[in-house]
C-alpha cells in the first residue's frame, strides 16, 4: 500500500499546524504510522491521496448515517448555498429544523442551534448553573463533553488517547467545581450527592459513553442518576452528541426510557457539516436570552447550508433505519468478535445498539480504568492490520466503530475477512 503523498501531506501539514493535523487523533499518535490524508469519500469508502481505497468504520466519527456524499444531503446543503451561505438573521430553516429536533426527542421543547458539539455542552452547563443558581458540577472520569475548560478534567477520547490528564491551560479555579465519579459506580454517584447536592448545578453525562471506547451503563444506571439529581434539585443533562439520532431517532433517551433536563446534540443532526444543539423544557430554555438573562449566541449558529444538510438527513430517518444500521454494526461485531476467537486472541467486542467498540482486554470494561488498561499495542496492531487490507477503523483504542448505511453486503463481507486476516497479525505480535 503506497503512502507517499499521504506522508508529503503530513510533512507539509507538520510545517504549518501544530501536529499537523487540526484534531489531535487523527495524527495517528497512539497508533503510529502515516495518517492518511483523505480525498473524497463515497458511499461506504474513503480514498486518500495515494489512491488507496477504505471500507469507512469511522464515518467522520458518527454523523454519516449515510455514508459519504448522501444525494439528498448533498442537493440540500448546494440549494441553501446557492442563495447565501450565512446571514446572521433567522432562517426559516432554522424553524423547520428546530420543529423536526422537539418532534423527535422525547425531553426537548425548545432548542437552540450552535456549531459545535463542544460549543453546546458548555452552553447547557452555563444553562444549568443560571437557572439554579448553583456552581458545581458532576461528571464522569472519562467521559468526554467537549473541549471547555470546566469538561477536560479526566475526560475521554483524544485526553485520554494521547495520555494527557486534563489539559496546561486549564486552570484550578476551572476546575474547581468539576466534581468527578466512576462511571456506573451508585455509591459514588450518592456520596457527592449527600456532599454536595446543595452546590450542584448539573449532573453531567453521555448517556451511553463512547468516548472512552463504548462502555454502556450497568441496568437502571441513568434512571438511578434521574432519581439522584431530582433529590437534590440538580439539571440533568445528557450529552448525545454521539448517541443523539444514532441509537435512536430519539437518541439514547428514547432508547434507554430516562429523560434529561437538558439534552447535547451534535454529528448526525448537522448532516456532516458543523451544526450541533441543545434544549429541554421550555421553563428551562427560557432563561437563555433574549428572553432570559443567560447569555449564548455565535454568529454562525444556525448556517443556512448546515441547517439545511441536517434536516435533510433527519427527513430520511425511520424505524427502518436504526433496524439496518444495527444489523450492519452487529454483523461487524459478530465478525470482529469471531475472528479473535479463531485467532486465540483476547478482546471484547461490546455492542449496544448501533454502536460498537473494540477492547483488548480479558473481561468488557465497566469504566474508564478498565479501558486505559486495555493493550493498546495490540488494538495498534489490529488497526494497522485492517488498514492494510482496507478497512479504515479510529486511530485510537478509545474510540468506536460507526457504521452506515452505505455498507452493503460485498463491504462488510471485506470488513470481517480482513477482521479475520488482521486477528492472526495481533496473535503474532506483528504490525501489519
Amino acid at each position: 500500500m503506497r503512502t507517499e503523498n499521504s506522508a508529503d501531506l503530513f510533512e507539509r501539514a507538520r510545517a504549518v499546524i501544530p501536529g499537523g493535523v487540526n484534531s489531535p487523533v487523527r495524527a495517528f499518535a497512539s497508533v503510529g504510522g502515516t495518517p492518511r490524508f483523505v480525498a473524497r469519500g463515497e458511499g461506504a469508502t474513503l480514498v486518500d491521496a495515494d489512491g488507496n481505497r477504505y471500507v469507512d468504520l469511522v464515518n467522520s466519527w458518527g454523523p454519516l448515517l449515510f455514508g459519504h456524499a448522501r444525494q439528498e444531503v448533498l442537493a440540500a446543503a448546494e440549494a441553501a448555498m446557492r442563495l447565501g451561505s450565512s446571514f446572521g438573521a433567522p432562517t426559516e430553516g432554522e424553524v423547520r429544523l428546530a420543529e423536526a429536533i422537539i418532534d423527535a426527542v422525547p425531553s426537548i421543547e425548545k432548542v437552540r442551534l450552535v456549531n459545535s458539539g463542544t460549543e453546546a455542552g458548555m452552553s447547557a452547563v452555563r444553562l444549568a448553573r443560571g437557572a439554579t443558581g448553583r456552581a458545581k458540577l458532576l461528571k464522569f472520569v472519562g467521559h468526554y463533553h467537549g473541549h471547555a475548560d470546566a469538561l477536560l478534567v479526566a475526560a475521554g477520547s483524544g485526553v485520554a488517547t494521547l495520555g494527557i490528564p486534563g489539559s496546561p491551560g486549564v486552570t484550578a479555579g476551572a476546575a474547581a467545581d468539576t466534581i468527578l465519579a466512576p462511571w456506573n459506580d451508585r455509591d459514588a454517584v450518592t456520596a457527592v450527592v449527600a456532599e454536595y447536592g446543595g452546590d450542584l448545578a448539573a449532573i453531567l453525562v453521555e448517556p451511553v459513553p463512547a468516548n472512552m471506547n463504548l462502555v454502556p451503563p450497568a441496568a437502571g444506571f441513568l434512571g438511578f442518576l434521574r432519581e439522584q439529581a431530582d433529590a437534590c434539585g440538580a439539571v440533568l443533562v445528557f450529552d448525545e452528541v454521539i448517541t443523539g439520532f444514532r441509537l435512536a431517532r430519539g437518541g439514547a433517551q428514547e432508547r434507554e426510557g430516562v429523560r434529561p433536563d437538558i439534552t447535547v446534540l451534535g454529528k448526525v443532526v448537522g448532516g456532516g457539516f458543523p451544526l450541533a444543539a441543545f434544549g429541554g423544557p421550555a421553563e428551562l430554555m427560557d432563561h437563555l436570552a433574549p428572553d432570559g438573562p443567560v447569555y449564548q449566541a455565535g454568529t454562525l449558529s444556525g448556517n443556512p447550508v448546515a441547517v439545511a444538510a441536517g434536516l435533510a438527513q433527519l427527513e430520511l430517518l425511520d424505524a427502518s433505519v436504526y433496524e439496518c444500521l444495527e444489523g450492519a454494526t452487529r454483523i461487524v461485531a459478530d465478525g470482529f468478535a469471531a475472528a479473535f476467537r479463531a485467532a486465540g486472541v483476547t478482546a471484547q467486542v461490546t455492542r449496544h445498539g448501533t454502536l460498537a467498540g473494540v477492547v483488548f482486554a480479558a473481561a468488557a470494561p465497566q469504566r474508564f480504568e478498565d479501558v486505559a488498561a486495555a493493550d493498546h499495542a495490540a488494538y495498534a496492531r489490529f488497526f494497522h492490520g485492517m488498514l492494510e487490507r482496507g478497512v479504515y477503523l479510529a486511530p485510537s483504542g478509545y474510540e468506536i466503530v460507526f457504521t452506515s448505511l452505505a455498507l452493503d453486503t460485498d463491504a462488510l463481507d471485506r470488513v470481517v475477512t480482513a477482521a479475520h486476516e488482521a486477528a492472526e497479525v495481533v496473535a503474532a505480535g506483528r504490525t501489519g
